[in-house]
């Protein structure tokens, strides 16, 4: 009697096992139909070997997780609780909350760059939030239609698989199908292991396209985003990414800005800090903030403080003398004492709204400004090994200085255009600077050196072209041991190039 009910026990558990592996088959092609997504999100690799790993990837990968999914899941409930209707139904239910929870990380990674994690939450509910207040009735419906139709579809697999073993026990698809799966598991390895010695950053870059799969490192990170310099990294450490072609473009056509506003900004750039000081005491009515964030090289920052732009742009732009596009319709801007500007000054209205003045002498004397002009001051950081440094900023407008967080050069150019000039679609058309008055939270990216510079809050991470990467406190100066913020760290790469094409 005992070995009797011993033997029916072991039947439906065979039974049951043979089942799930069918069933698990069933959602392999289901996982691979939704992880197709993954591969649309990002540039497709450049090189045949690049798009062999894609391939070999794509089919191992999803596929070991889902078997993955199956050996943690439905292979114990099988030995412990083998009874089919219930563990065919508990199947399904399980499948679709897998096959729910990849759909949606698969969105999430074709918005955001990243796949689902703690640290990203709030991005996430932030991107499922608007998408739902947006379009509530059309959300829900797509939604709750996709989820209705992978549970259908698990019930079916399950209920065909089951009634149909006998007859799938007799193909041999099953035995070529894990033979061919196993073969491209150990090639994109392989494959790895390979491009991981011989720097092939087009298959590496891929490193962190499918969810669980290898953690995403600094160079993979800017290699997917062609800001790590290939050539430079073999050549020991020697990075040039400033010569490399950018193609700048803007989102659309530029508005032009129909203001009556007669408002005056002259932003006053010192050369030596003393100086700068001097002027604040005569002035009076200056107020100061030590949260300005600008490049140690100098050109950065004019030309960020100019165009509104992080100088990733600026081998596009400056060297081929484009003007601004904010002001190349209105020609509202003037420079005095840059000489490497003067194709801005040939254009410009004889009174424009906007002055940029270079101060580099103690007498001031001659510095005559139209009362009510809106005022901006700082002095040009000093040459040093750091790449970026915080330093005072005067400004006539009190509410600038109050700004929670730090105020690049870029911020000043937009707050004056999109506040003062009244321009603030040219503004958010045209730059990646922050009009002041609508800065929503503490985080920005600028590019220097060809380092990328993204902070939030009081934490600032520098990136350079081989992927090394560190953290310093804005205000203090020192190193933060803290890893990287993969999640901030695309979203700060999605808008350091919002503008190329």
């Amino acid at each position: 009697m005992n070995l009797s009910q011993h033997n029916q026990f072991s039947s439906k558990a065979s039974q049951l096992l043979s089942w799930g592996h069918w069933f698990t088959f069933a959602n392999i092609g289901l996982v691979l139909l939704i992880s197709l997504s993954y591969l649309f999100a990002d540039s497709a690799p450049t090189t045949t070997m690049g798009y062999v790993y894609m391939l070999v990837t794509w089919l191992s990968h999803t596929s070991f997780i889902t078997f993955i999914a199956f050996v943690l899941t439905i292979f114990p409930l099988s030995l412990i609780f083998p009874y089919p209707r219930h563990i065919r139904g508990m199947a399904a239910i399980l499948a679709t909350l897998g096959a729910s929870l990849l759909t949606l990380d698969a969105y999430v990674y074709f918005n955001l760059g990243y796949h689902l994690s703690s640290s990203a939450l709030p991005e996430i509910v932030s991107l499922l939030w608007h998408r739902l207040t947006s379009s509530p009735a059309l959300t829900t419906l797509l939604a709750g239609g996709i989820v209705m139709l992978i549970l259908a579809f698990q019930l079916l697999a399950s209920n065909y698989t089951w009634h149909h073993l006998a007859r799938l026990k007799q193909y041999k698809f099953g035995r070529y199908a894990t033979s061919v799966l196993v073969t491209c598991f150990a090639l994109s390895h392989s494959i790895h292991i390979w491009a991981d010695a011989n720097l092939k950053f087009d298959i590496t870059k891929q490193d962190n396209v499918l969810p669980l799969s290898y953690p995403t490192t600094a160079k993979s990170l800017l290699a997917k985003n062609d800001l790590l310099d290939i050539e430079s990294y073999k050549q020991a450490h020697n990075v040039k990414l400033t010569n490399q072609n950018i193609n700048y473009a803007l989102a659309a056509p530029l508005t032009r800005c129909e203001s009556n506003t007669q408002t005056n900004v002259a932003i006053l750039v010192f050369n030596d800090n003393d100086l700068l000081e001097s002027f604040a005491q005569q002035h009076g009515k200056l107020f100061q903030t030590e949260q300005f964030l600008q490049p140690v090289n100098n050109q950065d920052t004019l030309f960020s403080l100019v165009y509104g732009l992080p100088a990733y742009y600026k081998p596009a732009l400056f060297k081929a003398h484009i003007m601004p596009a904010w002001s190349s319709k209105q020609r509202v801007l003037h420079m005095t004492g840059f000489n490497e500007f003067d194709y801005i000054n040939e254009v410009a209205q004889k009174t424009p709204a906007v002055q940029i003045i270079s101060i580099e002498n103690a007498d001031l004397s001659n510095l005559a400004l139209i009362e009510g002009t809106h005022i901006y001051a700082f002095s040009l950081a000093k040459q040093s090994s750091d790449i970026v440094t915080t330093s005072r900023l005067y400004s006539s407008d009190k509410k600038i200085t109050r700004i929670e967080g730090l105020i690049q050069p870029s911020d000043i150019i937009a707050t004056s255009v999109g506040k003062y000039l009244n321009c603030p679609q040219i503004a958010a058309q045209s730059m990646l600077g922050v009009n002041l008055y609508d800065k929503k939270d503490d985080t920005g990216v600028t590019y220097s050196q060809g380092v990328l510079i993204a902070y939030k809050k009081d934490r600032i991470t520098l990136i350079d072209s081989d992927g090394n990467y560190k953290n310093v406190s804005a205000a203090q100066g020192f190193s933060i041991e803290q890893g990287l913020d993969i999640p901030f760290l695309v979203s700060s790469i999605k808008k350091l190039k919002a503008f190329t094409d």
